[in-house]
């Protein structure tokens, strides 16, 4: 659902005018819609109707506290990749027992704080973060529930930056050697076996990976019960994605249903860890023109936004739909949407057909996921502020960094 509508000539965000937000906040602006959060977690609640399942948000696509406080008030789990996300999460009111902490390198002390915190299952991604969690543990004198991450070897069929399930990335445990590994778990003192995992990817839009990665999942289920190994859940990941420009999102319904299918008969809890489909499309970036560079070979609109705001065109040559805050009748002219950080990789947009003014406020669309939380201060640039709208209100949710804070914990050397 998008939550933007032109309303007399101008957008709003739900029922707040993003002119209002600009002089109130400021730009850049993070700008979230409540409405559009909930929706998007209402449609996997009601694709998964009646089964037991468990939906975890994957802290990294977003993590500031208010989106964490909302999610868990509707009662969802979370996936984190590191101490600090755990500490958020529970900071915004997460039930620890719906936590699941993935990753490659959780270090010795992010799993003490994990167990001392009762999450619900670690998913182990390595033969030797096996052996630590064992350690840990048994230093403790608990028991570290287990899931092992298995890699299926699957073509998400997406970009490469974010494919996460074929044999040459970082991830998992390979599928061929998972089985013995589990066997290892099996004989290890301070480890409890619960589940088995995978994640291909991240923005895919063909469900047919999810199926094939199901399959290979269960295979490998039924594999393990003959050799005594019972599991009581299973974890497909995320990376469902979403409409960016013209892309064909897929219902969820139309994800799960098949696989949903294929559970049916077993006595295994289903976990999920969308983070991109929560959050993206209900979120904006807020910018505003600062110059119009017209005259060379190519024309340029330099906004108040850029790379360290909205890294995701710079890293991954992403699209976001780009548009006016207050459309322009008259001619339009192909602008490069640039920032006014010193990289000639800082751009925002190629070749946008707009009609644009100095001054003018612009929005870049689908940037609630990956946005704000891979923010820098790259070019010592605050970060920029967040907002919420509810309905005809506008909560402020995270300030705009101070020039200070920025470089409030360094120290000169003494003379």
């Amino acid at each position: 659902m998008s939550f933007l509508a032109l309303v007399s000539g101008q957008l709003y965000a739900e029922s707040v005018a993003l002119p209002d937000i600009a002089e109130r906040f400021g730009t850049p602006c993070y700008v979230y819609s409540r409405a559009s959060l909930e929706a998007a977690f209402d449609e996997f609640e009601r694709s998964l109707a009646g089964t037991d399942s468990l939906v975890c948000y994957a802290i990294k696509a977003n993590s500031n506290l208010a989106i964490l406080n909302l999610f868990a008030q509707k009662g969802a789990g979370f996936d984190i990749v590191s101490a600090g996300e755990l500490k958020r999460a529970l900071a915004a009111g997460a039930a620890p027992e719906k936590i699941v902490f993935s990753g490659v390198g959780k270090t010795a002390d992010e799993m003490r704080f994990a167990l001392d915190s009762g999450i619900f299952c670690f998913n182990v991604e390595s033969a030797p973060e096996l052996d630590r969690l064992n350690q840990v543990a048994g230093g403790l004198g608990k028991k570290a529930p287990l899931s092992l991450r298995v890699n299926p070897d699957v073509d998400p069929r997406t970009h490469p930056y974010i494919s996460t399930g074929l044999k040459e990335n970082k991830f998992g445990v390979a599928y061929e050697d998972a089985r013995e590994l589990y066997r290892k778990a099996a004989s290890l003192p301070n480890i409890e076996i619960r589940g088995i995992g995978c994640h291909i990817g991240s923005q895919i839009l063909d469900p047919d990976p999810f199926f094939e990665a199901a399959d290979k999942m269960l295979l490998l289920t039924d594999r393990l019960l003959a050799d005594g190994i019972h599991l009581s859940h299973i974890d497909l990941g995320g990376g469902f994605g979403i409409r960016y420009t013209d892309e064909n999102e897929p219902p969820i319904g139309a994800c799960l249903l098949p696989i949903l299918k294929k559970l049916q008969g077993r006595r295994l809890k289903l976990l999920l860890e969308p983070g991109r489909r929560l959050v993206g499309n209900a979120g904006i970036l807020l910018t505003r023109i600062e110059y119009l560079k017209t005259g060379g070979t190519r024309d340029f609109a330099v906004v108040d936004a850029a790379m360290n705001d909205l890294a995701r065109p710079a890293l991954y040559g992403a699209v976001h739909d780009i548009v006016p805050v207050t459309p322009l009748a008259g001619e339009t002219r192909s602008w490069e949407i640039v920032g006014p950080v010193c990289e000639s990789g800082d751009f925002l947009g190629h070749g946008r057909a707009l009609c644009l003014k100095q001054g003018d406020l612009i929005v870049i669309r689908s940037a609630g996921a990956y946005g704000m939380s891979m923010s820098s201060n790259y070019n010592t640039r605050p970060r920029a502020v967040e907002i919420m709208v509810d309905g005809s209100r506008a909560h402020l949710i995270r300030r705009r960094e101070s020039l200070e804070a920025l470089y409030a914990d360094e120290s000169i050397l003494p003379s």
